[in-house]
């Protein structure tokens, strides 16, 4: 590294593969990926842990973005593995804004549904994990219903209930 050169922070290297990967993707599309992707490591290390069942998850989930590549959906699990706190511990405002500005609200919704879908990857939903997803569905410009509706799916993981 040059004497001036600024080090990457994991953010920034999300973006960068993200472009790498979808080269033929606009720049709107490239930062609601980014989104995604972001919102994905905030949730999935909210505990701290970064679970098989989550790693699984969050590579169904990025095989179906439209123009990504099975290797570049490989390479962002990757990236997303070995950079969790970074880009988990970073400016999740900025993620949701992304989303948020574009994505329509089906799109927005379906992002909600992979959070929670996500989070209950390993069998339970914990406080944490709601408290951050109610914000999130907030910060999405999606309402509380949006968010009941979304995890009543996994209402028998919640580690409240029990």
């Amino acid at each position: 590294m040059n004497k001036g050169s600024k080090k990457l922070s994991g953010a920034d290297i999300l973006r960068a593969s993200v472009a790498d990967h979808l080269p033929e993707a606009d720049e709107p599309t490239r930062r609601l990926v980014v989104g995604l992707c972001g919102l994905i490591a905030s949730v999935a290390f909210i505990d701290r842990q970064y679970t098989g069942e989550e790693r699984g998850h969050v590579r169904s989930v990025l095989s179906g973005v439209h123009g990504l590549s099975a290797a570049g959906a490989d390479a962002i699990c990757e990236l997303l593995e070995a950079h969790v706190t970074e880009i988990a511990t970073a400016n999740t405002h900025q993620y949701s804004r992304d989303v948020r500005e574009h994505g329509d609200v089906a799109l927005r919704r379906e992002v909600l549904d992979v959070l929670v879908d996500l989070a209950a990857s390993d069998h339970s939903l914990t406080l944490e994990e709601t408290d951050l997803l109610r914000r999130t569905a907030s910060a999405l410009g999606l309402s509380q219903d949006d968010y009941v509706h979304a995890q009543a799916r996994h209402r028998d993981k919640i580690a409240l209930l029990r």
